[in-house]
């Protein structure tokens, strides 16, 4: 069994909550998404941060390309691992 995380990128925390809620209605997960802030090098304003919300996919069963178009929807994007 290996260890595949995909991490989708989003631009605030509002949308990260949301594509982590609408993940578990869309896709079949073994477990809930985690949310994690992503401060940008050198800032400190919370506003220069990404979210990400980390899935893992241990039997590899959520296709990358759903997933890409899935994070468009809250302008993000699923980066490659």
């Amino acid at each position: 069994m290996s260890d595949v995380r995909h991490v989708l990128v989003l631009p605030d925390r509002d949308a990260a909550e949301e594509a982590a809620e609408a993940l578990g209605e869309r896709f079949e997960l073994d477990e809930e998404p985690r949310i994690v802030r992503d401060a940008l090098a050198g800032e400190d304003d919370a506003e220069d941060a990404q979210w990400l919300v980390v899935l893992r996919d241990e039997d590899e069963l959520l296709d990358p390309a759903r997933l890409d178009a899935f994070a468009g929807e809250w302008d993000g994007w699923r980066e490659e691992p």
